[in-house]
């Protein structure tokens, strides 16, 4: 399965539009998905984009929640009810509503970041701020999992046999 990985950063122009990144077109392409799918991020001020992968994930999601459950409404209105699919022209840009716009604060600049099966866009600032502490989190994560797997599994010595 192809993913998408790095960041990129792209500027959008005078009628709105932002070109995505040719790596990213490529993997859409790949998936199937005619077009992009879009919804605010859960979890951040930024949009969630992706194609068939993504939608996958969705449903699954959705699919292990109870039907008509309040809980698979919430989701559902969340993912599904504020999501728009956004047709590239041929030279692979695409028009972000003023809605989705509004939600990630995009004006003059993208940043487009590959989450493996989905991809961000960003405001620029708000992305470098993001950056900064998930980098600071994962440090201390790391911290935290090496010191659990230390404690699991204690060093040998050398030359001692069990």
């Amino acid at each position: 399965m192809e993913r998408f990985v790095s960041n990129f950063t792209a500027r959008l122009d005078a009628k709105g539009r932002v070109s995505i990144p040719a790596p990213f077109r490529a993997v859409l392409a790949r998936d199937g998905f005619a077009g992009l799918y879009v919804h605010p991020s859960l979890d951040a001020e930024a949009l969630d984009c992706g194609g068939n992968a993504l939608l996958s994930e969705i449903d699954g999601l959705l699919g292990a929640l109870a039907p008509y459950s309040e809980e698979r409404d919430m989701f559902s209105t969340a993912l599904l009810g504020t999501s728009e699919v956004l047709k590239a022209d041929p030279e692979g840009r695409i028009i972000l509503t003023e809605s989705l716009k509004a939600w990630a604060n995009v004006s003059a600049e993208a940043v487009f970041v590959g989450q493996g099966h989905k991809f961000q866009i960003w405001e620029p600032g708000r992305f470098r701020a993001h950056l900064a502490e998930a980098r600071d989190r994962v440090r201390s994560l790391r911290k935290e999992l090496g010191s659990g797997h230390a404690a699991a599994f204690p060093p040998r010595t050398s030359g001692a046999r069990e």
